[in-house]
């Protein structure tokens, strides 16, 4: 329940010990021990002092509203996130979530001619079936064969690694080509067979946290010509995965069931050359209340791609996943059309990263970016693969925040202003 004045409550802490002592060490309670913690030099004092202000109403709200020029980005950011929050909230607000995926950022091989060597914050190993399993929870084993091999090459070695007795902790595995229903490793047929096979495995997988499917490399196959299928018996086979991650934007789906619900899953990457607007409605269908990393790689109309910025109303205006820590608007055909949208959600005040990389960025999204207040309490910003010049990025980089800016485009005909998005075949 919450409380409308400002007088101390039964669960308001003492002010003493290490923290500095109020005068002649009076018992401080209510918004005026509250202002007292935001004057705290400890961090920690600081927040805690924002989820007490919380619950006090208007006289609370002030507090926050006090908080939002604090000297540290974590306390303005977390201010913010609090008043959005519903004032007749029953239950304790939770720590804004903490889940960081480096590998996504710096050194990201992206969709090129390597295969992922970090996934799941793992070193990526290939499995061999001689292998032993010296630390089956903080390694991704992969399965990865070439383009027209013999689809039961894979499969041997998984069942080689499901015949382990360390097999029961495994938590991450990759794949690249997938069996195509008739016994070859493919990439352009659709990964429907595959997936009901991965899905036959899951009593033999129960704590698999972390999946891989489609570590596929452009020389092996376009991203464009990738043919996925439906993900969704993968979220239900599996009800401990943390991090599902897929390549491929044809034939892909999320087809919600009559219970599309998935408490765990905190990371959802989609990588493809072209991004179908029913695919991102259908993830929209689903309950993800764990979701804290979103990733999505729109692509080109050419291969599918017909999702735009107003098809992310859901995401920026109705917040349908509020927790969201890091926000992967990545090698879209729409980055400046996007910043509008972007810089009045109220999402962004939860948000460590937003990702707008390989996308068509230009200076005069980046320079609505950079009157956005809220930027500025990001942990970091990825616009790599854009098309910026040194005088914006140097600009960016000025706002006191990681600012990534690696390998930035010029446009392939300046006259006719032609830019695409980074990765699409």
């Amino acid at each position: 329940m919450t409380h409308s004045n400002s007088n101390p409550h039964s669960s308001d802490a003492v002010l003493g010990g290490n923290n500095p002592a109020p005068v002649q060490g009076a018992i401080l309670g209510g918004v005026e021990g509250i202002q007292q913690k935001l004057n705290n030099p400890d961090l920690t004092i600081r927040l805690e002092a924002l989820d007490q202000a919380w619950g006090y109403g208007t006289a609370g709200r002030a507090c926050l509203e006090q908080a939002l020029g604090d000297r540290s980005k974590t306390v303005r950011r977390r201010a913010r996130w609090l008043l959005r929050q519903p004032q007749d909230a029953k239950t304790p607000l939770p720590a804004l979530p903490q889940w960081n995926l480096t590998e996504r950022l710096v050194g990201y091989p992206g969709y090129s001619g390597n295969h992922a060597t970090r996934f799941a914050d793992r070193d990526v190993q290939e499995f061999q079936p001689e292998q032993s399993l010296a630390n089956p929870q903080q390694v991704a084993y992969a399965f990865r064969c070439d383009y027209d091999d013999d689809a039961e090459v894979l499969f041997n070695r998984l069942n080689a690694l499901l015949a382990t007795p360390e097999a029961e902790q495994i938590e991450a595995l990759v794949f690249g080509t997938w069996d195509d229903g008739e016994g070859v490793c493919t990439g352009d047929t659709s990964s429907q067979a595959f997936v009901a096979r991965l899905v036959s495995f899951r009593d033999r997988l129960p704590n698999l946290k972390a999946l891989f499917i489609g570590d596929i490399t452009s020389e092996e196959c376009e991203i464009s010509w990738l043919a996925q299928s439906d993900m969704s018996p993968v979220l239900q086979a599996y009800p401990q995965l943390e991090l599902l991650q897929v390549r491929g934007g044809m034939g892909l789906q999320f087809t919600p069931t009559e219970n599309a619900v998935h408490e765990h899953l905190k990371a959802l990457i989609v990588e493809t050359g072209g991004l179908s607007r029913e695919t991102v409605q259908q993830i929209y269908a689903w309950d993800l209340p764990a979701l804290e990393h979103l990733e999505l790689w729109f692509g080109s109309e050419n291969y599918g791609g017909d999702c735009w910025e107003q098809d992310l109303a859901a995401i920026l205006d109705e917040l349908i996943f509020p927790g969201l820590t890091y926000l992967g608007l990545r090698n879209s055909q729409f980055a400046d059309d996007l910043i509008d949208r972007l810089v009045r959600s109220p999402l962004l005040a939860g948000l460590q990263v937003l990702d707008l990389s390989m996308g068509t960025l230009t200076d005069d999204g980046a320079a609505k970016l950079l009157e956005c207040d809220a930027i500025r309490d990001l942990e970091t910003l990825n616009v790599s693969e854009s098309y910026l010049s040194g005088a914006m990025i140097d600009q960016l980089r000025a706002l006191g925040i990681q600012v990534i800016a690696d390998e930035q485009r010029v446009e392939e005909y300046e006259e006719y202003e032609e830019r695409y998005c980074a990765v699409s075949e």
